[in-house]
């Protein structure tokens, strides 16, 4: 019985080390999307900037100019709510990939678990009975706490991305229809 532990420990150790590297390469993943959309906004910006200067150095008269503004004000919001969106997605993604990681590990420990418990139950000395009852008692009052747990959390997961992504949403909605009213307003008085 005590191989059979050793080789269970150092398989542990192997699945334990191996999900840490998969944990790490995962997050890496994650900073260089990150790093790329922010690379893309910055060349983007940088490029839309040097036109917006263009563009405001050959306006003839000042309605000319607050219309320009205005329309730049409207791409600026809804560039930044997609930037926003990105972000979101890069980091939602990656929730899912750790989550479901942790979850598959979560599920290999308690098969692991029962395994030793179904092991020191085959090999205990007679009238250790009660003992073995009370470890497998234990490992599945574990198992089923710690799996309710995991759904809660996923349910909790769930219903704040649900709740993010109305909230983002309203915001967006709100502030399309501000910097609408605000480029409205702006051609109306251009055109007086």
């Amino acid at each position: 019985m005590s191989s059979l532990s050793g080789e269970q420990a150092v398989a542990s150790q192997r699945a334990s080390i191996e999900t840490l590297s998969n944990v790490w390469t995962k997050t890496f993943g994650c900073i260089e999307k990150l790093t790329e959309l922010n690379l893309r906004a910055a060349k983007s910006t940088l490029a839309e900037n040097q036109a917006i200067a263009s563009a405001a150095l050959s306006t003839k008269d000042p309605q000319e100019l607050f219309a320009l503004h205005a329309k730049r004000a409207q791409a600026a919001m809804e560039e930044a709510q997609s930037y926003w969106r990105h972000v979101y997605n890069i980091m939602v993604g990656a929730q899912v990939e750790l989550t479901a990681n942790v979850e598959a590990q979560f599920k290999q420990r308690q098969h692991d678990a029962q395994v030793f418990v179904d092991t020191v139950a085959s090999n205990a000395p007679a009238g250790s009975e009660a003992a073995v009852n009370a470890l497998q008692t234990a490992v599945t009052a574990a198992s089923e706490a710690t799996s309710a747990t995991i759904e809660a959390s996923k349910k909790a997961a769930e219903q704040a991305r649900e709740i993010a992504e109305s909230s983002i949403d309203a915001a967006a909605s709100a502030s399309n229809r501000a910097t609408r009213q605000a480029a409205e307003q702006v051609e109306a008085a251009t055109k007086k």
